[in-house]
């Protein structure tokens, strides 16, 4: 059809059309495709915390279960004392494991801090548990990764 229509009267009128103003773009949303690493290193947070929690239980109620005695370690403390020191750095993990997945920027900058600080207590650990403290400082060195590059992709929106 035309722009031009014939009236009633018998003359051409002219219409015109309304062009719609352009829509606004909805705001981007924040999310990434570097989201599945914060929240990996969100659930990494949690399970290190989790094994720090185990690792003191152990080193409380059982300080048979490792090689060397307490004077065998890098820092000569008895096993009580390393049994509260990884049973706090666990809760502390797990604590903020959830607010990195919630998207807490605190979370990011606490879990940092205490992944590095899991990492210098199990190369001080290594001696009683070489295998186990290993694994811990390598998942330790994702979740410094993980919040230290991706962190800001996981904010809230």
């Amino acid at each position: 059809m035309s722009d031009t229509q014939q009236s009633t009267n018998g003359t051409p009128t002219q219409t015109s059309f309304a062009v719609n103003p352009p829509q606004p773009s909805p705001a981007p949303s924040g999310w990434t495709g570097w989201t599945g690493v914060v929240l990996f290193g969100g659930i990494m947070l949690l399970m290190v915390g989790g094994f720090q929690a185990i690792q003191g239980f152990v080193a409380l109620f059982r300080d048979d279960y490792y090689l060397v005695s307490p004077h065998g370690l890098v820092v000569e403390v008895n096993y009580t004392t390393w049994g509260w020191t990884h049973l706090a750095i666990g809760l502390v993990a797990v604590a903020t494991g959830i607010g990195v997945l919630l998207g807490q920027m605190w979370a990011r900058v606490v879990g940092i801090v205490i992944a590095v600080l899991s990492a210098l207590v199990n190369i001080a650990f290594l001696s009683a548990y070489p295998i186990w403290s290993t694994i811990i400082i390598a998942l330790d060195v994702l979740v410094i990764y993980a919040l230290a590059v991706h962190g800001r992709e996981a904010a809230p929106a």
